[in-house]
C-alpha cells in the first residue's frame, strides 16, 4: 500500500515510521524547509518531500495518483480539509484521512468534504475515557466498522443477572450477540439453553452504544441505596 502523508511533525513522522516497518510505501510531504534534516535522519531520504501539500503540483509530484490512502496531519485543521478534499475530488484517492486539532470544527470533517476519516484527538480521549468508567471489568478486543461495533469479553460475575441463566433467558442488547463461551479452558458454542456459569469467559459483539448495557448484564449487579 502507498500512503502520502501531509504532516511531518512528530505525529507524521511517527506514522510514517510505523506504516515502513509494516512493509508500506511512504511519502511524507512537510512545507518547512528547515524541518527536512530532521525527518531524513528518522526516515529514508525518498520517503520525504518538502513541499505545500495543498497545492496540487506538490501532490502530483508526490505521486497521488498513485496514493491508496493521503493522511493530512498537519497543525492546522484549513489545511487538512483542504488536502482531503484536493485527494478525493481532483485526484480520486479511495482513502482520506484528516486530523481535527480542534474539536469545534468536527463538524465540517464529514466525506462530502472529501474526509472518510476524521482524527479528532480530544473526542478520542474523551470516549475512551467514558468507555472505561462504564465498561467495569470488560475488556475489549477489536474494534469493527470505525469503531462502531467492538468485540468484547468480561467473565461472567458471581453476582450479575447472567449467572446461572440460559443465554435465550439473559435479555441481550438488540444489536449484540454472543459469539463463545469458555469454560476452564473448554470453548463451548452459545445456543440459547446454554447456561451460564460464574466465571465463564464471555466473548460477544456489541454496537458501541449498548456495551454498558451488556456490561450491566455480564458484571455484578449494582446496589441501590
Amino acid at each position: 500500500m502507498f500512503v502520502i502523508i501531509v504532516g511531518g511533525g512528530k505525529v507524521g513522522a511517527y506514522l510514517a515510521s510505523m506504516l515502513l516497518r509494516s512493509g508500506h510505501r511512504v511519502k511524507v510531504i512537510e512545507t518547512q524547509r528547515e524541518e527536512i534534516p530532521s525527518l531524513q535522519k528518522k526516515l529514508p531520504l525518498d520517503a520525504v518531500m518538502q513541499g505545500n501539500g495543498t497545492d496540487p503540483f506538490v501532490l502530483e509530484t508526490a505521486g497521488i495518483r498513485q496514493a491508496h490512502v493521503v493522511a493530512a496531519v498537519t497543525g492546522a485543521d484549513e489545511t487538512n480539509l483542504v488536502i482531503a478534499s484536493l485527494a478525493r475530488f481532483e485526484f480520486g484517492v479511495k482513502r482520506t484521512i484528516a486530523r481535527i486539532n480542534d474539536p469545534m470544527n468536527e463538524w465540517i470533517f464529514v466525506p462530502k468534504m472529501g474526509v472518510d476519516v476524521a482524527l479528532n484527538q480530544a473526542d478520542l480521549m474523551a470516549h475512551l475515557i467514558a468507555e472505561e468508567m462504564s465498561l467495569g471489568e470488560m475488556t475489549t478486543l477489536l474494534k469493527l466498522r470505525k469503531g462502531e461495533f467492538s468485540l468484547v469479553e468480561e467473565k461472567v460475575h458471581p453476582a450479575s443477572h447472567a449467572s446461572g441463566k440460559t443465554i435465550a433467558k439473559l435479555g441481550l442488547p438488540a444489536q449484540s450477540v454472543i459469539a463463545a463461551v469458555i469454560r476452564k479452558g473448554k470453548l463451548l458454542i452459545p445456543r440459547g439453553d446454554l447456561i451460564l456459569q460464574e466465571n465463564d469467559e464471555v466473548l460477544a459483539l456489541v454496537h458501541s452504544a449498548q456495551v454498558s448495557q451488556l456490561a450491566g448484564i455480564l458484571g455484578p449487579v449494582s446496589k441501590v441505596d
